[in-house]
């Protein structure tokens, strides 16, 4: 259910994935599904000067439709362009508080437009040893 008040995090899941050179690319929809996973305690807890609970939807493409939404995460399938679909959830968003995790700076510089905050993708990767 979605609550008006808390911030929006829409997460970039191929540019997260596609952070890490952890051989995501065997497997697009495993990675998708580990990261939503690793997405879950953070709908309560929030992200780094975030704080929770937030609504968090994961936008997926490609390979990784399919993924099913899990407890706090959300998962929107693109159509099409996952950047495309990001930005209409940005525009969406409205008054709304709105943050978006990538590191795409062409898909930062779009939904910045609409007033959304941007975060890189480690303001959702586990920390790595």
């Amino acid at each position: 259910m979605v609550n008006e008040r808390t911030t929006l995090v829409i997460v970039d899941a191929a540019n997260v994935v596609g952070s890490v050179p952890d051989g995501w690319w065997r497997d697009r929809h495993g990675a998708a599904v580990r990261l939503r996973d690793a997405l879950v305690p953070l709908a309560g807890h929030g992200l780094p000067d975030v704080p929770g609970p937030v609504d968090l939807v994961l936008v997926v493409e490609g390979a990784a439709r399919g993924v099913d939404p899990a407890p706090g995460v959300g998962v929107d399938p693109a159509p099409g362009s996952g950047d495309d679909r990001i930005v209409e959830l940005a525009a969406a968003a409205g008054d709304r508080a709105c943050v978006v995790v990538t590191a795409d700076r062409e898909l930062r510089r779009r939904v910045e437009a609409y007033g959304a905050r941007c975060v890189g993708p480690r303001a959702v990767r586990p920390s790595r040893p």
